[in-house]
């Protein structure tokens, strides 16, 4: 069998892709690598909370239980996703690790861990977050430093006695250091100044008030996306910025290389710790996608709201792919609509 749609990755934006492909009469199927349907979202840290509100963190056509002013956990997300999943009867193949993508004259063949699967089109929807980035030098740590990902962090009863530096002022490095201040003397290394906006404002959550000055509607291209682009995302909510106030968290600067056992900082200072969390992001990887001409110079999928240069071929939940939502719930579904829409056309 040649399928019509393959889509690659069953969280929020293959799901949303499946969503507007029931609609049409394409022959479709999602593949993931994992044993159910949320479980990235449930092997994250146990105090995970999103800063969306739940009223704006649902896919196209289900909404997410619960006050529409409050914010949803991520197992609460890890549920939804799998309801989302039976309420629309998708057709998912999950514990299938996708190895390589090759296109052979008007098809793609994908090579599986126990299949080959044709299809005349594929959507890669396997989300921003692939590899792990962790700076060369965290290997001259000492042996007895505990260090974790942030995306392999699940409580503090992972780490040692003793103090702790996360590495990266992101939300969720923010969060885990917030967290870890309450057992540990904790650090908390940054490369830019921090800027934290409210959860709400005048009664309203965050969003809302960006929904109505109209940044969640602003594309990438437009004056608004190229302003919100260049700044570093925003910290959400006030709990670390207290923190940091009432030095429960210590602030030091980017931090720069090991030397001696001493973690060392751009502005010279140094410590020792017993515990690192590098929350210091992800690094992408195309590698299994056996196609030429798809990124640029800079590793970017080349594309225009994603649709790619190779025929056939369509990207799905990057960040500002369209519009600053489109690696979020709140926004992915209207990129799969776009992507759905310019399929039926061909």
């Amino acid at each position: 069998m040649i399928y019509d749609v393959v889509v690659i990755g069953a969280g929020q934006a293959g799901l949303s892709m499946g969503y507007y492909l029931m609609q049409t009469s394409l022959s479709f199927i999602i593949l993931d690598n994992h044993a159910a349907i949320g479980e990235v979202w449930r092997k994250r840290y146990d105090s995970l909370a999103l800063f969306t509100p739940r009223a704006y963190s649902s896919l196209p056509g289900l909404g997410l239980e619960g006050d529409p002013s409050g914010f949803p956990t991520k197992d609460e997300i890890a549920d939804y996703l799998g309801r989302y999943a039976k309420t629309f009867d998708l057709p998912i193949q999950l514990n299938c690790h996708v190895q390589k993508i090759q296109k052979e004259n008007d098809s793609f063949t994908i090579s599986t861990s126990n299949s080959v699967i044709r299809t005349k089109k594929v959507v890669v929807a396997s989300g921003p977050f692939q590899t792990p980035n962790i700076p060369p030098f965290a290997k001259k740590l000492p042996n007895h430093v505990a260090q974790l990902h942030s995306s392999e962090y699940i409580n503090p009863a992972q780490l040692n006695q003793g103090s702790v530096l996360v590495v990266g002022g992101g939300n969720s490095g923010g969060q885990i250091a917030v967290e870890l201040s309450r057992h540990h003397e904790t650090y908390l290394s940054i490369g830019s100044k921090v800027r934290f906006l409210p959860l709400s404002l005048a009664g309203r959550s965050i969003f809302w008030w960006f929904d109505k000055l109209g940044i969640l509607k602003a594309d990438r291209d437009s004056w608004i996306g190229k302003r919100v682009q260049s700044q570093p995302d925003p910290i959400f909510g006030y709990e670390l910025k207290e923190k940091i106030k009432n030095c429960a968290i210590k602030l030091k600067s980017r931090t720069k290389s090991i030397v001696q056992n001493e973690i060392e900082f751009d502005d010279l200072s140094t410590i020792r710790v017993e515990n690192v969390i590098w929350a210091t992001g992800f690094i992408r990887d195309y590698s299994w996608i056996d196609v030429k001409n798809l990124v640029d110079a800079n590793g970017d999928v080349k594309h225009h709201r994603g649709i790619t240069e190779i025929d056939g071929l369509y990207f799905l939940g990057l960040p500002w792919q369209h519009r600053r939502g489109s690696a979020l719930l709140l926004g992915v579904g209207e990129d799969a609509a776009y992507i759905a829409k310019s399929m039926k056309k061909l």
